[in-house]
């Protein structure tokens, strides 16, 4: 663990010790935890707090705290190495959603979620840090694709041993939770020790940093976080709530994304390598638009549960379509930024996510459809936003407007 491999020397170590490997690691041993505990959670806070659509939203705010808290990683790389970090942050999620089903009650699950959510986001900005440094941007779109699909593969096969064996076997929440979990950790822990440490070649800003020519990818994240949360609070909740669905039944809905993932996400990235960060964020706005008012008529018109799911789907698949907001960023940003940069925009991505969990709770026992009809007008803005990307995205060149300024604005 302590031995400093300087990236460009990284290719003479086994294939098995390479960042790109790591990486790879990392992405499959984080979903198995967070997954496993997204898919089980709805059923989960109903069936043993009873809980309503006012306790979900607070739950979900309280998870999203440490992420609105995330520029306090700058902090912690003075003192501890990126890769470090995202490991022992990997380690605190396995360990949380292990212990979940201990604490059955509404402050249990608030405390036992604030802690895994801790080393969720924290991991996932230092995560996605080490993507932008270690992969080159020519390569970068392709690879953050296959990324995508390998936390969906291995995710697949937790998801369908619980499908097959939830029922048959008669699963517990504490039995499934404790293995995902134990998994996550173990897998991490490895990665922990086995591993050198690698050096980029660019030296990260070890302190907090708002540049004005940033300006777009901030307005882009605030957007991502704030519709994002309708999707990850309400779509599932919907499907447990309106539709009745049972363990195995949201599990298999999970098992289709994540199918779709893997067949699709290298697809995207190729996508986003050929057609531009513009034309994939514009086309995964627009669909999430027509989701959400689809999502809003299934109780306006009393639409059914096939609709449902199928809608489900496709927005778990546009979703995917957000690694090219990554690569816009890697495009327009200035190498030594990239790790100040991703703690600030994860934390201006979970701004509205504090505080729109916990009140649009409030509005979801008034009118569910009136909490879709508000992300379909969340998605309208980041449209508009995302026309303001330039067709070729580079410093100096971060929004339509650049070719008018006679110079980049820090």
């Amino acid at each position: 663990m302590t031995k400093t491999v300087p990236l460009s020397q990284a290719q003479s170590l086994p294939f098995w010790q390479r960042p790109i490997t790591l990486l790879f690691l990392m992405a499959a041993a984080m979903p198995i935890a967070f997954s496993t505990w997204s898919a089980l959670l709805n059923n989960f806070v109903i069936e043993v707090a009873d809980f309503d659509g006012s306790d979900i939203g607070w739950l979900h705010t309280v998870r999203e705290i440490p992420g609105f808290l995330a520029v306090g990683v700058i902090a912690v790389i003075i003192f501890v190495r990126e890769q470090v970090l995202g490991l022992v942050s990997l380690i605190l999620l396995g360990a949380a959603t292990a212990v979940t089903a201990w604490f059955p009650s509404l402050g249990g699950i608030l405390t036992i979620t604030m802690l895994s959510s801790i080393g969720f986001h924290y991991y996932e900005t230092v995560n996605q840090s080490l993507q932008l440094q270690w992969l080159e941007k020519d390569r970068a779109p392709q690879m953050l694709g296959w990324l995508v699909a390998a936390g969906s593969g291995a995710t697949l096969v937790a998801y369908l041993l619980i499908v097959m064996t939830w029922e048959a076997l008669g699963l517990t929440y504490n039995t499934v939770y404790l293995l995902a979990g134990g998994l996550t950790v173990m897998i991490a822990a490895f990665a922990l020790f086995a591993y050198p440490q690698f050096e980029a070649p660019n030296p990260q800003i070890k302190r907090m940093i708002l540049r004005r020519r940033y300006w777009l990818y901030y307005a882009l994240q605030f957007m991502a976080g704030a519709r994002r949360q309708i999707f990850i609070v309400f779509a599932g909740f919907m499907m447990v709530e309106k539709f009745g669905f049972e363990v195995h039944e949201v599990t298999s809905l999970f098992l289709i994304n994540l199918v779709a993932n893997m067949i699709c996400a290298p697809l995207v990235g190729r996508a986003v390598f050929r057609f531009g960060e513009r034309n994939a964020l514009i086309f995964e706005y627009v669909g999430l638009v027509i989701v959400f008012l689809a999502y809003g008529g299934i109780y306006f018109f009393g639409w059914g549960v096939l609709l449902a799911a199928f809608l489900y789907v496709v927005d778990h698949l546009l979703f995917a379509m957000a690694l090219a907001l990554k690569t816009y960023f890697q495009k327009i940003a200035d190498p030594g930024d990239i790790a100040p940069t991703a703690a600030v925009a994860f934390t201006i991505n979970h701004i509205a996510a504090v505080f729109l969990p916990a009140g649009l709770g409030y509005l979801w026992l008034i009118s569910p459809a009136a909490v879709f009809m508000l992300a379909a007008g969340m998605a309208f803005t980041s449209l508009m936003l995302a026309l303001l990307i330039p067709r070729h995205p580079e410093k100096g060149n971060e929004t339509v407007f650049s070719r008018f300024a006679p110079s980049p604005a820090e």
